[in-house]
C-alpha cells in the first residue's frame, strides 16, 4: 500500500501509540524516517529506535518514552509542510516551536536536522513538522 505522506503516517503512529500507552510501535522504514527517529533519540523524545528485517520487509521500531507519571514525554505533533503545501524556511526564518520549548525538524541539502542545528549552520530547507 502506498501512503500519499508517510512522514505523516510516522507522526500520526507515534502520535496515537503514545496516547494509548503503548510501549513501542512499528513504522514502514525508509531513509527520511529513520533520520527522523534519529532526531527524536537525541532530544530525548523516544526511548530507542531499532530497524528490523531486510530488504522492502525493513521496520522501522521506535521505543516510546514516558515520565514518572506514566505521561508521554511527547505531548504534541505537528506535520507542518505537506504534500499538497510545502514550507521552506530560511536559517533566519525559522520558527521557535513554544519559545525554545519544542524542536522543529527541517529536511535541508546537508541532511535533517532540527532547528538549532540549521541555524548554527546557516542553512535553510523544508520545514518537515514540530514536536513539543
Amino acid at each position: 500500500m502506498s501512503l500519499s505522506d508517510p512522514i505523516s503516517d510516522m507522526l500520526n503512529r507515534i502520535r496515537n501509540a503514545s496516547e494509548a500507552g503503548l510501549k513501542t510501535t512499528d513504522i514502514g522504514h525508509s531513509m527520511m524516517k529513520g533520520a527522523i527517529a534519529v532526531i527524536l533519540k537525541k532530544e530525548g523524545y523516544v526511548r530507542d529506535i531499532s530497524v528490523e528485517g531486510i530488504g522492502r520487509e525493513k521496520t522501522l521500531r521506535v521505543v516510546l518514552k514516558y515520565d514518572a507519571n506514566r505521561k508521554p514525554t511527547i505531548r504534541g505533533l505537528r506535520r507542518v509542510s505537506k504534500p499538497g503545501l510545502r514550507r521552506y524556511v530560511g536559517f533566519d526564518q525559522i520558527p521557535l516551536v513554544l519559545g525554545g520549548m519544542g524542536v522543529s525538524i527541517i529536511s535541508t541539502p546537508a541532511g535533517i536536522m532540527t532547528d538549532s542545528e540549521a541555524r548554527q549552520k546557516r542553512v535553510g530547507g523544508e520545514l518537515l513538522c514540530q514536536i513539543w
